[in-house]
């Protein structure tokens, strides 16, 4: 038996909205950790999501992220050969393209509107989390990717946890 409490959703991620989810986002990534990964695998969507722990964001991100689930694609053909081998090669020199952030910070992991539950200009909830921890911009990218949230977000978020030069035009 699964019981679990209702949280009532109007789906509008209004200004307020985005302001409060920033602020408990803000805070959400003020939790950390000395090593990036987890102490076990999760799930985003329906893939495993591998999070064998390591001292390196760089590391983490192209081992368990890129070519991990890269690979994955590939092995399945939803990736062909070339494409995979492009990403080998841009896997291969990551430390041109990120930084290693000061620490590790606990994530939400898989953060689209459909796991964002709003009303009344407030979050209700954030739900199915995919958590592990991570240099925070991997959140607010992966956030970017279904317009989960827009300026009244990013805007509060800067406020709190200053985004550094360079996410929007490159790393993202």
């Amino acid at each position: 038996l699964l019981l679990m409490s209702f949280i009532k959703n109007d789906s509008a991620l209004d200004g307020g909205a985005q302001e409060h989810a920033a602020e408990l986002l803000a805070d959400l990534h003020g939790v950390t950790a000395t090593r990036f990964g987890l102490g076990r695998d999760t799930l985003i969507g329906g893939l495993v999501q591998p999070n064998e722990q390591t001292e390196s964001w760089r590391v983490f991100f192209r081992d368990q992220r890129l070519l991990y689930m890269g690979g994955e694609a590939r092995h399945v053909g939803r990736l062909p050969e070339e494409l995979f081998k492009r990403l080998e090669a841009f896997a291969g020199k990551i430390e041109n393209w990120i930084a290693e952030p000061k620490h590790p910070s606990l994530i939400h992991g898989d953060l689209w509107g459909g796991n964002v539950l709003s009303g009344q200009g407030r979050i209700a909830g954030f739900v199915d989390p995919a958590i592990y921890y991570a240099d925070p911009e991997i959140e607010l990218a992966f956030s970017t990717m279904f317009t989960t949230f827009g300026q009244p977000f990013f805007k509060r978020y800067g406020e709190i946890r200053p985004i550094a030069p360079g996410f929007f035009e490159e790393r993202r």
